[in-house]
């Protein structure tokens, strides 16, 4: 018998609960009441239902989507990151969390070990960024790719 507090399986999930999150996918703030309404159950039986995803941790977090113009953010770049050796992503986080142009951070396979998405102002502060990452001595070197403009975004489902 497994311990009760690890995750859900994925089979665990039925088609209620897969309802659910897409709803609070697209609608984050939707009240349980107008969830309910959606897939079929009373407001207190939604939260229950996310409660139960939040305990087994199907649901990581709440959180909200700004837009980057809203914060003056109306540069980005992605940066590829090569490391002179093995780093860890405990430790790709420790160095690149603490800056906070920088957006996003994917290990990856390929040449480089980590995809770095990083948003600001201006072209000076995506230089003054790109040159915090290479701060660390563990850094051989970095490429960065310059977003034109923005095409096509999904929400993540």
């Amino acid at each position: 018998m497994g311990n009760h507090c690890e995750p859900q399986r994925r089979s665990d999930v039925d088609d209620i609960d897969r309802r659910i999150l897409a709803e609070l996918l697209v609608h984050a703030r939707a009240s349980f009441q107008e969830i309910g309404s959606v897939v079929g159950l009373s407001a207190p039986a939604v939260k229950r239902r996310v409660d139960k995803m939040v305990a087994s941790g199907q649901i990581t977090g709440f959180t909200a989507q700004v837009n980057p113009a809203a914060l003056g953010w109306k540069t980005e770049a992605y940066v590829e990151v090569y490391y002179r050796d093995n780093i860890s992503p405990a430790e790709l986080r420790r160095t690149l969390e603490p800056i906070p142009q920088v957006v996003g951070v994917w290990t990856i396979a390929g040449e480089a070990d980590a995809l770095v998405h990083v948003m600001a102002t201006d072209m000076a502060e995506i230089e003054v960024t790109v040159e915090r990452i290479r701060e660390n001595a563990r850094v051989g070197r970095t490429r960065s790719s310059l977003v034109m403009s923005r095409i096509l975004e999904r929400p993540r489902t």
